[in-house]
């Protein structure tokens, strides 16, 4: 589904990615780990474009990402919920999600049924504007926005931060029904160790910007674990 190669990114003359070689298979969970500031957020915003890269090669379903301008993205089928949801407050949850739908390639302004379907409280909700939602409701919201397009490959950075439990339980169930219902492709940011492998098939462990580790979630263990996610 996404094959990165030799990806360099540097912030001014500081180097932050580090000839980075990660594959992303089709139609599974892969969650990109480590500690903070070890740049996870920054490979996934090379990824959406939203960063330059210094050089390397992001092979999207046979297409070269790399030098594809960040709108352009989305419409081939790329859904990104960014760190901290970043809904618009002041809109309501019906003119959040369907900002969302901007980016669909067929042009269709219709909110797909299924997104009320996996998030009912959006339905319930739709007039009330984002701000005023609990964390939960904002997440599922982020969530939501990036489901419009119906996308291949959901790129979700760090989705249970300062959620509470319950929802945290359900965003997990969330995911693993949209890989089994839909076939999407998934690259989960996340630091939470048990919800990772709950719900992730892959992981690849990224330190100081650098690969460290990668395959699958059961050979994740106590030795990687302590050495480069323990805090």
């Amino acid at each position: 589904m996404l094959q990165i190669t030799g990806l360099n990114q540097f912030y001014g003359e500081s180097h932050t990615l580090w000839d980075l070689d990660v594959e992303i298979p089709q139609g599974q969970c892969t969650c990109v780990m480590g500690r903070n500031g070890v740049g996870k957020t920054t490979l996934m915003q090379c990824i959406m474009g939203l960063l330059p890269l210094r050089s390397g090669s992001l092979i999207y379903r046979d297409q070269e990402l790399a030098r594809l301008a960040a709108e352009r993205r989305a419409p081939l089928g790329i859904g990104y919920v960014p760190q901290g949801r970043q809904i618009f407050p002041l809109l309501t949850v019906e003119e959040n999600l369907r900002i969302g739908l901007s980016a669909r390639p067929d042009g269709s302004r219709q909110i797909p049924r299924y997104i009320f379907e996996l998030f009912p409280v959006l339905k319930e909700m739709l007039g009330r504007r984002g701000g005023d939602l609990s964390g939960g409701q904002q997440q599922q919201l982020a969530i939501g926005r990036a489901l419009v397009i119906e996308p291949k490959l959901l790129i979700l950075d760090e989705p249970t931060e300062g959620i509470q439990p319950n929802i945290v339980h359900e965003i997990g169930d969330i995911i693993r029904r949209l890989m089994t219902d839909l076939g999407l492709t998934v690259i989960l940011v996340e630091q939470k160790l048990p919800f990772a492998r709950r719900v992730a098939d892959r992981f690849a462990i990224l330190d100081r910007g650098r690969l460290m580790a990668s395959g699958v979630m059961a050979e994740l263990n106590d030795e990687l674990v302590r050495s480069y996610l323990a805090v």
